[in-house]
């Protein structure tokens, strides 16, 4: 990320953005920007989904295709992502997820269950009874 500018635009490497735009293949678009624009409340719903994600798609409702190039870039200058793709309507976003520091106010509880060691299963014992046994048993009567 760059450090000295915290709005400025991350830029990809070829390398990078294939891999990314194959991860983004099989996503589906978790924001949508429609006819009232690039309001402050969908900034806000694209930043919390790229800390959630990093990867999202966004879907883009009646633009035209430099109004969607002018939405892509001034998303990714405000919230420090990088475009990795621009396809029709739909515009792929990246961002690396903020690493997150351990707090030590409240430890998370260890499960018991989870500690000990786990025994394997033994499978139940089989019978000792040969099959020609039971079947001269039966009370059926088999065809000769």
């Amino acid at each position: 990320m760059n450090e000295s500018n915290p709005t400025a635009k991350l830029e990809l490497d070829p390398i990078q953005r294939r891999a990314l735009r194959a991860a983004a293949h099989h996503l589906n678009p978790v924001v949508s920007i429609s006819q009232k624009g690039l309001q402050p409340s969908v900034m806000t719903e694209i930043d919390r989904n790229l800390k959630a994600h990093e990867l999202i798609k966004v879907r883009t409702y009646g633009f035209e295709r430099e109004d969607r190039e002018a939405l892509l870039e001034e998303i990714c200058t405000a919230l420090n992502c990088a475009a990795v793709q621009h396809i029709g309507n739909l515009l792929v976003l990246w961002r690396e997820r903020p690493t997150q520091e351990p707090t030590n106010d409240v430890a998370p509880k260890a499960s018991t269950r989870a500690t000990e060691k786990q025994t394997p299963r033994t499978p139940p014992p089989k019978k000792s009874t040969p099959r020609t046994a039971l079947r001269r048993s039966s009370s059926i009567p088999r065809p000769r």
